[in-house]
């Protein structure tokens, strides 16, 4: 499960380094995809959200290099 974790987090993390920017959805919709829900919940909000642990290895690779936007749900390159 670890290991798969961390291949979530690279592959986030290749593709802001590629693109500057990398939607939630986009990241929602490779997880269901390619490895089921189980690294998805649903937060207090009602929304789908990416697993905690995989976030915390993302960031873990981008080294704050990269922000969260809350109003567009996205991240960027800062």
């Amino acid at each position: 499960m670890e290991s798969v974790q961390q291949e979530i987090a690279e592959w986030m993390y290749r593709k802001v380094e590629y693109a500057g920017i990398l939607r939630q959805e986009e990241v929602l919709e490779h997880i269901l995809i390619s490895y089921g829900e189980s690294f998805i919940y649903v937060n207090e909000n009602g929304n789908r959200s990416i697993d905690k642990e995989v976030k915390k290895r993302f960031k873990k690779l981008h080294k704050g290099r990269v922000a969260w936007d809350r109003d567009g749900f996205f991240w960027a390159w800062t």
